[in-house]
């Protein structure tokens, strides 16, 4: 049985979110990676750039921590984006399948190997395999359906991905999440009751954005929200737009909502 620390199930729905972004675009061609992708701003050629040059950091952090060196710092990824930047769109698409493959490929291959790494990421934060797969895993999926969802306006985050990204949630709300955003509904609590996977959380907004699991037999804090985990997932990611929302009441704290996680 796995655990909630075991990397195996983080590298299998990073494995099938290559193969489903890959499998996108290889049946695009050179007009259909100049389209626009979901993510403002950017065609889908620009999106497998980002995630190309991402696999390339991580496979560098990766690299280090095997041989026991420093992992490569913030100053040094200016470089790796720029050179990235500089490739045309077709070479961005083939430079991401490559580059993604190819890390994607390496951490199948390290297999229990990666139970006994440990990673710091973001200058300072302590992680475990599945923490520095998850970190990617939850970029990854993400942009994917900027992808995917710019081609089939129902497309939806990889369920695989939704089942394990649903309980990285808290930690990105804290992150990403835009306490001002409340408005005049600050502060604010609210029960979030998600279904495939069932989970149940309290997020509060006041100073700081905090989520937290709630236990079910607590009474619900303030306002109840219940959503599909899929539609959690980009809620809090920013990509919960009416356009691309299933149903949900009250439509005016899933607006504020939206403000409070205004995406990336």
């Amino acid at each position: 049985m796995t655990g909630p620390h075991d990397p195996e199930p983080w590298v299998d729905a990073l494995a099938g979110s290559h193969d489903r972004l890959s499998d996108i675009v290889g049946g695009l061609g050179a007009d259909g990676v100049r389209r626009p992708s979901y993510c403002g701003g950017w065609t889908i050629a620009q999106v497998l750039s980002h995630l190309g040059s991402g696999a390339e950091i991580f496979e560098a952090i990766l690299d280090a921590v095997l041989a026991g060196e420093p992992a490569p710092g913030h100053d040094s990824f200016p470089a790796v984006w720029e050179r990235w930047n500089a490739m045309t769109p077709d070479e961005q698409v083939e430079g991401f399948c490559a580059a993604d493959g190819a890390f994607v490929e390496h951490l199948e291959h390290l297999g229990d190997r990666l139970d006994e790494l440990e990673f710091v990421m973001f200058g300072s934060v302590r992680m475990d395999a599945a923490g520095f797969v998850g970190t990617r895993l939850s970029e990854h999926a993400v942009h994917t359906w900027d992808v995917a969802v710019a081609l089939d306006p129902a497309a939806t985050v990889d369920d695989e991905a939704v089942a394990l990204l649903v309980d990285r949630l808290p930690q990105m709300a804290a992150r990403i999440g835009h306490a001002g955003g409340a408005g005049s509904r600050h502060p604010l609590e609210v029960t979030i009751r998600t279904t495939d996977p069932f989970r149940r959380f309290t997020l509060r907004v006041d100073d700081a954005v905090t989520l937290m699991p709630a236990e079910e037999s607590r009474e619900p804090a303030g306002s109840t929200l219940t959503l599909p985990s899929e539609a959690f997932v980009r809620l809090v990611y920013g990509r919960l737009d009416p356009a691309h929302s299933p149903s949900l009441e009250p439509e005016e704290l899933v607006d504020g909502l939206r403000v409070v996680f205004p995406g990336f």
